[in-house]
Protein backbone atom coordinates (compact mmCIF):
# COMPACT_ATOMS: atom_id res chain seq x y z
CA UNK A 1 0.00 0.00 0.00
CA UNK A 2 1.27 3.12 -1.21
CA UNK A 3 1.77 6.15 1.45
CA UNK A 4 -1.21 7.97 0.11
CA UNK A 5 -3.39 5.35 0.30
CA UNK A 6 -6.66 6.77 2.84
CA UNK A 7 -6.42 5.10 6.18
CA UNK A 8 -9.96 5.46 7.91
CA UNK A 9 -9.78 5.69 11.88
CA UNK A 10 -13.22 5.91 12.72
CA UNK A 11 -12.82 7.24 16.47
CA UNK A 12 -9.55 9.32 15.01
CA UNK A 13 -12.68 12.01 14.12
CA UNK A 14 -13.73 11.73 17.75
CA UNK A 15 -10.67 14.04 19.22
CA UNK A 16 -9.76 10.14 21.20
CA UNK A 17 -6.83 11.52 23.04
CA UNK A 18 -5.12 8.44 23.72
CA UNK A 19 -5.03 8.10 20.04
CA UNK A 20 -3.71 11.07 19.06
CA UNK A 21 -1.09 11.80 21.51
CA UNK A 22 1.19 10.12 19.32
CA UNK A 23 -0.30 8.31 16.07
CA UNK A 24 2.36 6.86 14.97
CA UNK A 25 2.54 4.61 18.21
CA UNK A 26 -0.83 3.36 19.57
CA UNK A 27 -1.61 1.15 22.17
CA UNK A 28 -4.51 -1.29 23.03
CA UNK A 29 -5.61 -4.04 25.53
CA UNK A 30 -6.71 -6.11 22.27
CA UNK A 31 -5.74 -6.02 18.50
CA UNK A 32 -7.85 -7.78 16.04
CA UNK A 33 -6.68 -8.52 12.65
CA UNK A 34 -9.40 -9.09 9.92
CA UNK A 35 -12.67 -6.43 10.52
CA UNK A 36 -15.16 -8.83 8.98
CA UNK A 37 -18.56 -9.98 10.45
CA UNK A 38 -16.57 -11.97 13.29
CA UNK A 39 -13.89 -9.66 13.69
CA UNK A 40 -15.40 -6.18 14.07
CA UNK A 41 -18.75 -7.89 16.26
CA UNK A 42 -15.61 -9.22 18.77
CA UNK A 43 -14.10 -5.37 18.95
CA UNK A 44 -17.52 -4.38 19.63
CA UNK A 45 -18.41 -6.93 22.10
CA UNK A 46 -15.20 -6.16 24.02
CA UNK A 47 -15.29 -2.19 23.76
CA UNK A 48 -18.83 -2.29 24.65
CA UNK A 49 -17.56 -4.15 27.68
CA UNK A 50 -14.63 -1.36 28.84
CA UNK A 51 -12.01 -3.38 26.58
CA UNK A 52 -9.67 -0.84 25.11
CA UNK A 53 -9.35 -2.36 20.98
CA UNK A 54 -8.27 -2.09 17.63
CA UNK A 55 -9.88 -3.66 14.54
CA UNK A 56 -7.03 -3.61 11.63
CA UNK A 57 -8.34 -4.73 8.12
CA UNK A 58 -6.64 -4.10 4.97
CA UNK A 59 -10.57 -4.07 3.13
CA UNK A 60 -11.91 -0.94 2.22
CA UNK A 61 -15.27 -0.54 4.14
CA UNK A 62 -16.79 1.52 1.33
CA UNK A 63 -16.59 -1.31 -0.75
CA UNK A 64 -17.90 -3.66 1.18
CA UNK A 65 -21.40 -2.31 1.63
CA UNK A 66 -21.94 -2.48 -2.12
CA UNK A 67 -24.37 -4.73 -3.24
CA UNK A 68 -21.54 -5.23 -6.43
CA UNK A 69 -19.25 -6.90 -3.89
CA UNK A 70 -20.63 -10.10 -3.35
CA UNK A 71 -24.27 -11.67 -3.14
CA UNK A 72 -23.90 -13.37 -0.44
CA UNK A 73 -26.45 -13.32 2.19
CA UNK A 74 -26.56 -15.64 5.75
CA UNK A 75 -28.66 -17.21 8.24
CA UNK A 76 -28.59 -15.76 11.58
CA UNK A 77 -30.20 -18.00 14.17
CA UNK A 78 -32.17 -16.91 17.52
CA UNK A 79 -29.16 -17.49 19.47
CA UNK A 80 -26.62 -15.35 16.91
CA UNK A 81 -29.46 -12.86 17.37
CA UNK A 82 -29.73 -12.76 21.10
CA UNK A 83 -25.86 -11.96 21.07
CA UNK A 84 -26.07 -9.20 18.65
CA UNK A 85 -29.04 -7.73 20.81
CA UNK A 86 -27.44 -7.85 24.00
CA UNK A 87 -23.84 -5.97 22.40
CA UNK A 88 -26.32 -3.72 20.43
CA UNK A 89 -26.32 -4.60 16.99
CA UNK A 90 -29.61 -6.40 15.90
CA UNK A 91 -31.75 -3.38 16.06
CA UNK A 92 -29.75 -2.16 12.91
CA UNK A 93 -29.64 -5.54 11.66
CA UNK A 94 -33.55 -6.14 11.95
CA UNK A 95 -35.17 -4.31 9.60
CA UNK A 96 -32.75 -5.78 6.87
CA UNK A 97 -33.43 -9.39 7.34
CA UNK A 98 -36.57 -11.92 6.69
CA UNK A 99 -37.10 -13.69 9.39
CA UNK A 100 -37.09 -18.08 9.07
CA UNK A 101 -40.63 -19.75 9.34
CA UNK A 102 -40.21 -22.81 8.14
CA UNK A 103 -37.21 -25.60 7.14
CA UNK A 104 -38.09 -28.19 4.60
CA UNK A 105 -35.27 -30.65 3.89
CA UNK A 106 -35.93 -32.95 0.91
CA UNK A 107 -33.69 -35.53 -1.35
CA UNK A 108 -34.19 -34.65 -4.76
CA UNK A 109 -37.60 -35.84 -6.65
CA UNK A 110 -38.42 -38.10 -3.49
CA UNK A 111 -41.80 -37.14 -1.60
CA UNK A 112 -40.61 -38.02 1.80
CA UNK A 113 -38.71 -34.58 3.31
CA UNK A 114 -38.61 -33.44 6.42
CA UNK A 115 -40.36 -30.40 7.78
CA UNK A 116 -39.59 -27.81 10.58
CA UNK A 117 -42.38 -25.25 12.07
CA UNK A 118 -41.09 -22.90 14.57
CA UNK A 119 -44.33 -22.70 16.08
CA UNK A 120 -43.62 -26.39 17.97
CA UNK A 121 -40.72 -24.82 19.91
CA UNK A 122 -41.86 -21.16 20.52
CA UNK A 123 -43.09 -17.85 18.76
CA UNK A 124 -39.49 -17.18 18.02
CA UNK A 125 -38.12 -17.79 14.04
CA UNK A 126 -35.65 -19.90 13.55
CA UNK A 127 -33.30 -17.14 12.45
CA UNK A 128 -33.29 -14.67 10.27
CA UNK A 129 -31.70 -13.96 6.55
CA UNK A 130 -29.62 -11.34 6.15
CA UNK A 131 -27.91 -9.80 3.02
CA UNK A 132 -24.04 -9.51 4.43
CA UNK A 133 -23.80 -5.80 3.01
CA UNK A 134 -26.46 -4.89 5.54
CA UNK A 135 -24.66 -6.45 8.46
CA UNK A 136 -21.55 -4.76 7.53
CA UNK A 137 -23.39 -1.33 7.56
CA UNK A 138 -24.73 -1.85 11.05
CA UNK A 139 -20.96 -2.90 12.04
CA UNK A 140 -19.40 -0.06 10.79
CA UNK A 141 -22.02 2.15 12.38
CA UNK A 142 -21.66 0.77 15.28
CA UNK A 143 -17.93 0.90 15.31
CA UNK A 144 -18.12 4.46 14.70
CA UNK A 145 -19.98 5.40 17.77
CA UNK A 146 -17.87 2.98 20.00
CA UNK A 147 -15.41 4.89 22.60
CA UNK A 148 -13.20 1.89 23.22
CA UNK A 149 -12.70 0.73 19.40
CA UNK A 150 -10.88 1.97 16.68
CA UNK A 151 -11.56 0.63 13.33
CA UNK A 152 -8.13 1.11 10.87
CA UNK A 153 -9.25 0.37 7.24
CA UNK A 154 -7.95 0.39 4.95
CA UNK A 155 -4.39 -0.77 6.26
CA UNK A 156 -2.65 -3.85 5.93
CA UNK A 157 -0.51 -5.51 8.83
CA UNK A 158 3.50 -5.78 7.74
CA UNK A 159 4.63 -7.37 11.03
CA UNK A 160 3.91 -8.71 14.32
CA UNK A 161 5.61 -9.24 16.96
CA UNK A 162 4.63 -11.65 19.61
CA UNK A 163 6.32 -11.87 22.69
CA UNK A 164 6.26 -12.65 26.78
CA UNK A 165 4.22 -9.54 27.55
CA UNK A 166 2.66 -8.64 24.53
CA UNK A 167 2.62 -7.87 20.79
CA UNK A 168 3.88 -5.45 18.47
CA UNK A 169 2.55 -4.76 14.97
CA UNK A 170 3.71 -2.84 12.17
CA UNK A 171 1.53 -1.64 9.83
CA UNK A 172 1.46 -0.80 6.33
CA UNK A 173 1.65 3.08 6.85
CA UNK A 174 4.35 2.81 9.01
CA UNK A 175 2.34 3.10 12.30
CA UNK A 176 2.96 0.94 15.43
CA UNK A 177 0.30 -0.47 18.20
CA UNK A 178 1.61 -2.18 21.38
CA UNK A 179 -1.17 -4.46 23.12
CA UNK A 180 -1.40 -7.55 24.95
CA UNK A 181 -3.46 -9.70 22.92
CA UNK A 182 -3.66 -10.24 19.19
CA UNK A 183 -6.80 -12.28 17.54
CA UNK A 184 -6.69 -13.83 14.13
CA UNK A 185 -9.85 -13.26 12.64
CA UNK A 186 -8.35 -12.62 8.88
CA UNK A 187 -10.43 -16.17 7.36
CA UNK A 188 -9.43 -19.29 6.70
CA UNK A 189 -6.06 -18.23 4.87
CA UNK A 190 -5.19 -16.81 7.94
CA UNK A 191 -1.90 -14.78 7.91
CA UNK A 192 -1.31 -14.94 11.36
CA UNK A 193 -2.47 -18.65 11.55
CA UNK A 194 0.61 -19.16 9.64
CA UNK A 195 3.17 -17.25 10.87
CA UNK A 196 2.85 -19.14 14.20
CA UNK A 197 2.53 -22.18 12.01
CA UNK A 198 -0.58 -23.71 13.53
CA UNK A 199 -1.06 -26.54 11.60
CA UNK A 200 -4.63 -26.96 9.74
CA UNK A 201 -6.52 -29.83 8.38
CA UNK A 202 -7.71 -29.03 5.54
CA UNK A 203 -9.40 -30.36 2.03
CA UNK A 204 -11.20 -29.12 -0.97
CA UNK A 205 -14.68 -30.38 -1.84
CA UNK A 206 -15.19 -31.33 -5.77
CA UNK A 207 -17.78 -28.55 -5.31
CA UNK A 208 -18.64 -24.92 -6.12
CA UNK A 209 -21.03 -22.35 -4.53
CA UNK A 210 -22.88 -20.68 -6.69
CA UNK A 211 -24.83 -17.71 -5.24
CA UNK A 212 -27.41 -15.55 -6.55
CA UNK A 213 -30.62 -13.48 -5.80
CA UNK A 214 -33.93 -14.51 -7.78
CA UNK A 215 -37.09 -12.55 -8.19
CA UNK A 216 -40.14 -14.87 -7.72
CA UNK A 217 -43.83 -14.60 -8.75
CA UNK A 218 -45.20 -15.69 -5.50
CA UNK A 219 -43.94 -15.18 -1.84
CA UNK A 220 -41.90 -17.66 0.06
CA UNK A 221 -43.88 -17.28 3.63
CA UNK A 222 -40.18 -17.33 5.36
CA UNK A 223 -40.14 -21.23 4.27
CA UNK A 224 -36.41 -22.31 3.83
CA UNK A 225 -35.49 -24.93 1.28
CA UNK A 226 -32.78 -27.41 1.10
CA UNK A 227 -33.04 -29.99 -1.64
CA UNK A 228 -30.50 -32.40 -1.91
CA UNK A 229 -29.42 -33.22 -5.33
CA UNK A 230 -26.39 -35.57 -6.69
CA UNK A 231 -24.52 -32.72 -7.28
CA UNK A 232 -24.83 -31.15 -3.44
CA UNK A 233 -27.46 -29.21 -1.74
CA UNK A 234 -29.66 -26.64 -3.42
CA UNK A 235 -30.79 -23.76 -1.15
CA UNK A 236 -33.59 -21.19 -1.76
CA UNK A 237 -33.30 -19.04 1.38
CA UNK A 238 -36.47 -16.13 2.18
CA UNK A 239 -35.43 -12.93 1.98
CA UNK A 240 -36.65 -9.73 2.43
CA UNK A 241 -39.03 -8.11 -0.26
CA UNK A 242 -37.78 -5.39 -2.10
CA UNK A 243 -39.64 -2.11 -3.65
CA UNK A 244 -38.21 -2.48 -7.74
CA UNK A 245 -37.97 -6.54 -8.05
CA UNK A 246 -40.71 -7.71 -5.54
CA UNK A 247 -40.59 -11.25 -3.91
CA UNK A 248 -36.89 -12.65 -3.47
CA UNK A 249 -34.94 -15.43 -2.35
CA UNK A 250 -31.35 -16.10 -2.12
CA UNK A 251 -30.29 -19.30 -4.12
CA UNK A 252 -27.17 -21.29 -2.92
CA UNK A 253 -26.78 -23.69 -5.58
CA UNK A 254 -23.92 -26.75 -4.74
CA UNK A 255 -22.69 -27.68 -8.04
CA UNK A 256 -19.59 -30.14 -8.88
CA UNK A 257 -16.49 -28.30 -9.45
CA UNK A 258 -15.59 -29.38 -12.99
CA UNK A 259 -19.33 -27.63 -14.05
CA UNK A 260 -19.63 -24.53 -12.20
CA UNK A 261 -17.45 -22.71 -15.03
CA UNK A 262 -19.53 -23.60 -18.23
CA UNK A 263 -22.78 -23.13 -16.06
CA UNK A 264 -21.36 -19.50 -14.72
CA UNK A 265 -20.71 -18.64 -18.57
CA UNK A 266 -24.32 -18.91 -19.70
CA UNK A 267 -26.44 -16.30 -20.81
CA UNK A 268 -29.16 -15.21 -18.72
CA UNK A 269 -31.32 -17.60 -20.40
CA UNK A 270 -29.70 -20.70 -20.14
CA UNK A 271 -28.42 -20.08 -16.47
CA UNK A 272 -32.24 -19.19 -15.92
CA UNK A 273 -33.20 -22.29 -17.64
CA UNK A 274 -30.85 -24.09 -15.76
CA UNK A 275 -31.91 -22.90 -12.24
CA UNK A 276 -35.63 -23.51 -13.00
CA UNK A 277 -34.23 -27.16 -13.41
CA UNK A 278 -33.80 -27.61 -10.07
CA UNK A 279 -35.11 -24.56 -8.23
CA UNK A 280 -39.20 -26.19 -9.75
CA UNK A 281 -42.21 -23.66 -10.25
CA UNK A 282 -43.64 -23.71 -6.48
CA UNK A 283 -42.71 -19.58 -6.48
CA UNK A 284 -43.82 -19.13 -10.28
CA UNK A 285 -41.63 -17.04 -12.68
CA UNK A 286 -38.14 -16.91 -11.51
CA UNK A 287 -35.36 -13.94 -12.38
CA UNK A 288 -32.03 -13.65 -11.21
CA UNK A 289 -31.36 -10.29 -10.56
CA UNK A 290 -28.04 -8.63 -9.75
CA UNK A 291 -25.07 -10.15 -10.25
CA UNK A 292 -23.83 -14.07 -9.92
CA UNK A 293 -21.09 -15.38 -7.70
CA UNK A 294 -19.04 -18.70 -7.26
CA UNK A 295 -16.37 -19.73 -4.75
CA UNK A 296 -14.66 -23.00 -4.43
CA UNK A 297 -15.87 -24.93 -1.01
CA UNK A 298 -13.96 -26.73 1.21
CA UNK A 299 -13.10 -27.44 5.13
CA UNK A 300 -10.68 -26.62 7.18
CA UNK A 301 -10.15 -26.58 11.50
CA UNK A 302 -6.80 -25.62 12.75
CA UNK A 303 -5.27 -27.92 15.13
CA UNK A 304 -5.11 -25.25 17.80
CA UNK A 305 -7.06 -22.22 18.37
CA UNK A 306 -4.14 -20.59 20.44
CA UNK A 307 -0.82 -19.77 20.77
CA UNK A 308 1.79 -16.91 22.50
CA UNK A 309 -0.15 -13.63 22.94
CA UNK A 310 -2.47 -15.21 19.62
CA UNK A 311 -6.01 -16.35 19.27
CA UNK A 312 -8.43 -17.72 16.58
CA UNK A 313 -11.83 -16.46 15.60
CA UNK A 314 -14.01 -17.46 13.15
CA UNK A 315 -12.55 -18.49 9.60
CA UNK A 316 -9.40 -18.46 10.99
CA UNK A 317 -10.04 -21.48 13.12
CA UNK A 318 -12.55 -23.47 11.35
CA UNK A 319 -14.60 -23.29 8.06
CA UNK A 320 -17.19 -25.46 7.49
CA UNK A 321 -19.40 -26.74 4.25
CA UNK A 322 -22.50 -24.45 3.88
CA UNK A 323 -24.38 -26.98 3.87
CA UNK A 324 -26.76 -26.09 7.57
CA UNK A 325 -25.77 -22.53 6.86
CA UNK A 326 -23.62 -22.05 10.49
CA UNK A 327 -20.58 -20.96 9.28
CA UNK A 328 -21.46 -17.30 10.67
CA UNK A 329 -23.20 -18.20 13.78
CA UNK A 330 -20.32 -20.42 14.55
CA UNK A 331 -17.93 -17.43 14.19
CA UNK A 332 -20.53 -15.29 16.63
CA UNK A 333 -19.99 -18.51 19.21
CA UNK A 334 -16.65 -17.76 18.88
CA UNK A 335 -16.85 -13.99 19.50
CA UNK A 336 -19.44 -14.78 22.53
CA UNK A 337 -17.03 -17.42 24.17
CA UNK A 338 -13.98 -15.28 23.46
CA UNK A 339 -15.14 -11.95 24.95
CA UNK A 340 -16.90 -13.76 28.03
CA UNK A 341 -13.37 -15.49 28.80
CA UNK A 342 -11.41 -12.34 28.15
CA UNK A 343 -13.42 -10.08 30.43
CA UNK A 344 -13.56 -12.15 33.13
CA UNK A 345 -10.09 -12.44 33.05
CA UNK A 346 -9.80 -9.08 33.29
CA UNK A 347 -12.42 -8.15 36.30
CA UNK A 348 -10.43 -10.49 37.69
CA UNK A 349 -6.98 -8.31 37.35
CA UNK A 350 -5.65 -11.21 35.50
CA UNK A 351 -3.83 -11.30 32.08
CA UNK A 352 -5.73 -11.22 29.19
CA UNK A 353 -3.31 -12.67 26.59
CA UNK A 354 -1.79 -15.87 29.30
CA UNK A 355 -2.23 -18.73 27.72
CA UNK A 356 -4.32 -20.46 30.25
CA UNK A 357 -6.80 -18.07 29.65
CA UNK A 358 -6.98 -18.79 25.91
CA UNK A 359 -6.93 -22.18 26.33
CA UNK A 360 -10.05 -21.85 28.23
CA UNK A 361 -11.89 -20.18 25.12
CA UNK A 362 -9.96 -22.84 23.18
CA UNK A 363 -11.56 -26.21 24.88
CA UNK A 364 -15.01 -23.97 25.21
CA UNK A 365 -15.23 -24.01 21.53
CA UNK A 366 -13.35 -26.95 20.70
CA UNK A 367 -15.93 -29.38 20.40
CA UNK A 368 -19.15 -27.36 19.51
CA UNK A 369 -16.84 -26.59 16.31
CA UNK A 370 -15.35 -30.34 15.75
CA UNK A 371 -19.12 -31.75 16.26
CA UNK A 372 -20.35 -29.32 13.93
CA UNK A 373 -17.36 -29.95 11.08
CA UNK A 374 -17.91 -33.44 11.61
CA UNK A 375 -22.10 -33.37 10.70
CA UNK A 376 -21.90 -30.86 7.77
CA UNK A 377 -19.24 -33.14 6.25
CA UNK A 378 -21.00 -36.10 6.24
CA UNK A 379 -24.20 -34.62 5.43
CA UNK A 380 -22.93 -33.34 2.51
CA UNK A 381 -21.04 -36.79 1.58
CA UNK A 382 -24.36 -38.89 2.43
CA UNK A 383 -26.10 -36.52 0.55
CA UNK A 384 -24.53 -35.68 -2.32
CA UNK A 385 -24.36 -39.20 -4.86
CA UNK A 386 -27.42 -41.18 -6.51
CA UNK A 387 -26.42 -44.19 -5.57
CA UNK A 388 -29.93 -46.09 -5.05
CA UNK A 389 -29.64 -48.36 -1.48
CA UNK A 390 -28.09 -44.57 0.04
CA UNK A 391 -31.00 -42.43 -1.33
CA UNK A 392 -33.91 -45.11 0.04
CA UNK A 393 -31.79 -45.36 3.90
CA UNK A 394 -31.85 -41.58 4.10
CA UNK A 395 -34.88 -40.65 2.23
CA UNK A 396 -36.42 -43.57 5.47
CA UNK A 397 -34.53 -41.26 7.76
CA UNK A 398 -35.27 -37.89 7.13
CA UNK A 399 -38.97 -39.04 7.00
CA UNK A 400 -38.62 -41.24 10.33
CA UNK A 401 -37.03 -37.83 11.96
CA UNK A 402 -39.84 -36.32 10.48
CA UNK A 403 -42.34 -38.66 12.61
CA UNK A 404 -40.78 -38.24 15.92
CA UNK A 405 -41.50 -35.01 17.72
CA UNK A 406 -39.07 -34.98 20.33
CA UNK A 407 -36.27 -35.69 17.75
CA UNK A 408 -37.66 -33.11 15.37
CA UNK A 409 -37.83 -30.47 18.55
CA UNK A 410 -33.72 -31.44 19.44
CA UNK A 411 -33.18 -30.55 15.95
CA UNK A 412 -34.88 -27.21 15.42
CA UNK A 413 -33.35 -26.19 19.29
CA UNK A 414 -30.13 -27.10 17.38
CA UNK A 415 -30.83 -25.15 14.10
CA UNK A 416 -31.75 -21.87 16.32
CA UNK A 417 -28.56 -22.07 18.00
CA UNK A 418 -30.20 -22.33 21.38
CA UNK A 419 -28.30 -25.65 22.97
CA UNK A 420 -25.68 -26.47 24.46
CA UNK A 421 -23.03 -24.96 26.67
CA UNK A 422 -24.14 -21.23 25.98
CA UNK A 423 -22.15 -17.97 26.46
CA UNK A 424 -23.96 -15.40 28.13
CA UNK A 425 -24.32 -13.55 25.15
CA UNK A 426 -25.89 -16.31 23.36
CA UNK A 427 -28.31 -16.35 26.27
CA UNK A 428 -29.10 -12.37 25.52
CA UNK A 429 -27.20 -11.58 28.58
CA UNK A 430 -24.91 -8.71 28.79
CA UNK A 431 -20.97 -9.79 29.27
Amino acid sequence: MSPATPVLDRNARKGDCRAMANPDHQQAEVLIHGGGMVGLTLGIALAGAGVEVIVLDQADPEALVTAEHDGRVSAITHGSQLALTAIGLWDRIAPHGEPILDIRVSDGSSPLFLHFDHRAVGDEPFGHIVENRHTREALYAVAGDAQRLHLIAPCGLRTLERGVFGVEAELDDGRHIAARLAVAADGRHSSLRQDAGIPVTTWRYEQCGIVCTVAHERPHLGIAQERFLPAGPFAILPMTDDPACGHRSSLVWTERADLAPSIMALDEAGFAQEMARRFGDYLGHLEVVGGRWSFPLGLSHAVRYCDTRLVLVGDAAHAIHPISGQGLNLGLRDVAALAEVLVDARRLGLDIGARDILERYERWRRFDTAMLLAVTDGLNRLFSNDIAPIKLARDLGLAAVNQVPPLKRFFMRHAMGTIGDLPRLARGEPL
